[in-house]
């Protein structure tokens, strides 16, 4: 297969030495110390993974990669994301351009500037969720930024991607070798983080690990909640399709129980770790249907709305329709709240809402961040239509089955409770407040810090 060409005007195709080799300090380091607690504390029973290997060794050279690998799993302990990656043999753990990208909470992983250096480098994205702040939701930019990474590299450049100076004193800044400053992307409209998408052949179809649930989730049997709609974003509007896979992870909730007690901080040892990986899906036997519905209905909302347009004399593009002109600038939203817990935790896709305008307020020493990056280029009927929502609800219910199946094939487990995959099952928790919980509908063990 050929080289792919340059993208022109997109900047450097990869990103400096100093900062690839920030990245594989970081991630390497954290899959050893992964590695050493798996394999030196505890048990390991991993299923599929010379499958998986296979995978990745296809997927080594960027320049051959045909599409983006999304892996999907449950989410039963805080050491879920990074550890089970200890599983990975070690020239894995040290190639950063062929590791996973994942949604990190933001309010805990980028709390402060060393957290947010240390996830950014280790390739996380920063993911609002709801229950602690107004800017979550599917269309927030970390989705956005998800899809980028999935889809081909003109992706970056079909999504108006942001360009601006970074912050002062960033590691762009201080890399005397790099003359292109990467794009910078806001979640809120007053922060700012480096976007994966500025080096378009680096990160051609990457890697993105998703854990639908939103939450960590320690049930008695390993059963599952619903699967949040962000998860059907990436599967539907990726360019090309991804290839999808499915995991299976337990015995993490035993290291790192929700209810421990003191030393809380530290994980408990000589538990037995199993993570079971999955077959590569047959999109079209898994999706293809919904699909082809997503698609019909894009196509036909964008000839409704050439149709209005017309009718009114207009002639804007289908990304102008549904993008705040620049020259506006929005209403800034309420601050959101900013608990601040200690401990690090990745996170999942929020539940839908209307993304709030971010402010353009910012400091003085380098331009406010465009607004338009929150992804609005989906009109209202393809954001919270009732035919999009059903057709993300379908999503989300068949990705969950897969895993369900995996659960299904180890024969170690109870049958799943059906209702369990619906959002509404789980009303009955919406006004518990607490990040540490009871469930008031299947007794877990739910954890959101």
């Amino acid at each position: 297969m050929a080289t792919p060409a340059p993208i022109p005007g997109a900047g450097p195709q990869r990103p400096s030495l100093s900062l690839r080799l920030k990245a594989a300090m970081i991630m390497g380091a954290t899959g050893i110390l992964s590695k050493a607690f798996l394999y030196g504390l505890n048990r390991v029973e991993v299923n599929g993974l010379s499958r998986f290997l296979d995978i990745l060794d296809s997927r080594k050279d960027p320049a051959k990669r045909e599409r983006g690998l999304l892996t999907v799993s449950n989410h039963v302990s805080v050491l879920d994301d990074p550890v089970v990656w200890g599983i990975l043999p070690f020239r894995y753990i040290i190639d950063p351009s062929n590791l996973r990208w994942t949604l990190g909470a933001a309010d805990i992983c980028f709390a402060n500037k060393l957290f947010s250096n240390f996830f950014t480098h280790g390739q996380v994205l920063p993911c609002h969720r709801l229950k602690h702040s107004p800017y979550g939701g599917p269309f927030q930019p970390a989705i956005t930024q998800a899809l980028g990474l999935l889809s081909k590299p003109s992706f970056a450049s079909s999504t108006n991607l942001p360009f601006s100076r970074p912050p002062p004193n960033s590691d762009e800044n201080s890399d005397g070798h790099l003359q292109h400053h990467p794009a910078y992307y806001t979640t809120t409209g007053r922060d700012l983080h480096p976007s994966p998408l500025s080096y378009p052949l680096h990160r051609r179809y990457s890697w993105v690990h998703v854990f639908p649930e939103g939450c960590v989730h320690q049930h008695s049997g390993c059963d599952l909640r619903y699967f949040k709609w962000g998860l059907a974003r990436l599967i539907l509007e990726s360019d090309p399709v991804p290839d999808v896979l499915p995991m299976f992870i337990d015995g993490t909730q035993h290291a790192m129980p929700e209810d421990r007690g003191f030393p809380r901080f530290l994980p408990r040892i000589g538990k037995t770790v199993r993570v079971t990986f999955g077959e590569v899906l047959d999109y079209e036997a898994t999706f293809g249907d919904l699909k082809r519905r997503w698609d019909r209905l894009v196509v036909r909302e964008r000839e409704r709305e050439r149709e209005r347009l017309a009718s009114r004399g207009g002639s804007r593009s289908w990304k102008e329709m549904f993008t705040f002109t620049s020259g506006k600038t929005p209403k800034p939203p309420s601050p959101p709240p900013s608990p601040l817990p200690t401990t690090p935790s990745t996170t999942s896709l929020d539940t839908p809402s209307t993304t709030p305008t971010p402010s353009t307020t910012e400091t003085s020493l380098y331009p406010p961040p465009d607004p338009t990056y929150h992804d609005t280029t989906l009109p209202p009927t393809l954001r919270n239509g009732p035919e999009a929502q059903e057709i993300r609800i379908q999503v989300a219910l068949r990705m969950r089955d897969e895993i369900l199946k995996l659960r299904r094939s180890l024969g170690r487990y109870p049958d799943p409770e059906p209702s369990f995959g619906l959002a509404e099952t789980w009303r009955e928790d919406g006004g518990i407040e607490a990040k540490r919980y009871k469930s008031r509908v299947d007794g877990s063990d739910i954890g959101q810090d």
